[in-house]
Parts: structure tokens; sequence; C-alpha cells
């Protein structure tokens, strides 16, 4: 090789890696990390904007939905972080989508809290941090007024339960020896509770409320729950602790002046927030 190629070959090398040195100080800065997300999504940005944006999916009544469709959006979660957004002082801007894409938008910092009615588990907690439940719901039995065969789990062996597949509570009621009647959701297995078709539904104590607070009478009754209820909760990207404690400390002083359970009474005739 003549020396003016390799001369040249070196000085094509050195301005290289003098550009690549240059660059990277940026990637450093770059809000597409994680901790660019939290500080976009800060407790401290927050209060600096005056709104705290929320990711729900407005078509899941009585949590999350529109009046008659097209109306205002409200519901028992959307009452309760605008309450929370009140403590802080902040206004709420409400970011609907769909409940595949939640946690994606919550991860690309399209909004700073998830409130969805989100049960805390051990896969969720590992990716992102929770606030305090503000709902507590454990599984039902739900009979009919009259039948005194059903009063435990255990019961559930050879009566016959309506339950959708899919479903966690077909797992539980054919784990507790029950013969499951398969059915597409809630409205059918209660359906066909009401004919006497079958002797009992399993299902969240939610679903319940929400159904004798929409029906009055129903002739139904709960004989049996589950002893570790489901707990829901606001989400946060994981490291926003300052935002995460203070939608907490909000929560505190709802739960203490009664907000919470005025709001909860509103659409479940019940105190499920404890």
């Amino acid at each position: 090789m003549k020396r003016s190629s390799l001369v040249a070959l070196i000085s094509l090398a050195a301005a290289t890696l003098a550009l690549g040195a240059c660059a990277s100080p940026a990637s450093t800065t770059d809000d597409s990390t994680s901790e660019g997300k939290v500080k976009a999504n800060s407790l401290a940005a927050i209060q600096e904007s005056g709104v705290l944006t929320v990711g729900t999916e407005g078509t899941y009544k009585p949590f999350t939905f529109h009046e008659d469709g097209t109306g205002d959006l409200t519901g028992y979660d959307v009452e309760i972080i605008t309450a929370v957004a009140d403590k802080l002082g902040v206004d709420v801007k409400f970011e609907e989508t769909q409940w595949d894409a939640i946690f994606a938008g919550l991860e690309a910092g399209r909004f700073d809290v998830i409130a969805n009615q989100v049960s805390i588990n051990d896969e969720r907690t590992a990716k992102y941090d929770f606030s305090e439940p503000y709902t507590v719901s454990p599984g039902v039995i739900i009979v009919k007024d009259d039948n005194a065969d059903i009063t435990s789990f255990a019961d559930l062996s050879g009566k016959t339960t309506a339950q959708s597949l899919t479903s966690n509570w077909y797992a539980l009621a054919q784990e507790n020896g029950a013969n499951v009647e398969a059915v597409e959701g809630w409205a059918q297995a209660v359906a066909l509770l009401e004919q006497g078709r079958v002797d009992a539904t399993v299902n969240d104590n939610l679903t319940f409320l929400d159904y004798e607070k929409q029906k009055g009478d129903t002739g139904l009754r709960i004989a049996a729950e589950t002893d570790d209820p489901s707990l829901n909760a606001f989400v946060f990207t994981k490291g926003n602790t300052e935002l995460q404690e203070a939608v907490d400390k909000a929560l505190d002083e709802l739960r203490a002046d009664g907000t919470l359970a005025e709001i909860s009474n509103t659409y479940f005739g019940s105190d499920v927030t404890q």
C-alpha cells in the first residue's frame, strides 16, 4: 500500500472516532430513556404544567365510560382520579385508549398515570409502580335468595355454575368441583341463574354490586366470598416515586374525609374502597 493511501486511511479512522466521541454525550440525555420519561411525567413537571394526564379506556362501565355512549366521560375511576388531581392542585386530562395499548401508552410517556381498575399482581409490580389500592373486591358466589345449599366454595362440588371459559372464575369454580356451564359473559351467566338453570355463578363482587345498583331487587344474594380480594390501583412508570407518594397522600385524605366512600356508594351502593 502507498504511504499516501495509508495516511488517508488513518485520517479517516481518526475522523470517525472523533465524530463518535462528539455524538456520545447526546445519548445520555435522550428523553426516550426510562429516566427521561420519569422526568417528563414527574410530580414537578405536572405541577409546572398544571395538568395530570390520565390513561383510561372510556368504554368500561361503571368505571370509565361515556353516558349514553356519547356524553361526557364519567365513572368510578374517573371521579376518583379527578378528586386526586384536585388534591394535587392540578387539572386532569384524559387520554382514552384501548386496554391492549394502555401500558404501552404509559411507557411511551403519553400519560402520567393509568386509571382503569388495574389489578396489582407480581408480573405488573415488576414493571410498574402502583398507588395504594382504591378498590378492594373479592370473588363471590352468587345464588338465588332461596338457595340454602351453598354457603362456601366447598359447597360448589357437584353443583352447576355458569362461567366464561376464559375467566379466572371458571378455574375457581372448577377447582371446587363445580360442573361448569359455559357462557360468553356475566349477562348470560346471571340470566341462567335467574331462570334456575344453574345453581350459582362465581364472579367479581363489583360486577354483582353494579348489577344490583342498576336492577334493584334481583332475587339474588352473595353466598360466600374469597379470602384474597383483588386490589386495584393507579399505575405509574417505574421509579416515578414522588408522583406515586403524592397520589397516595391524596387518596389517604380522600378516604379520611369520606370522599372515596361517597363516590363508591354512588356507583355500587357500598364502600369498596377499603
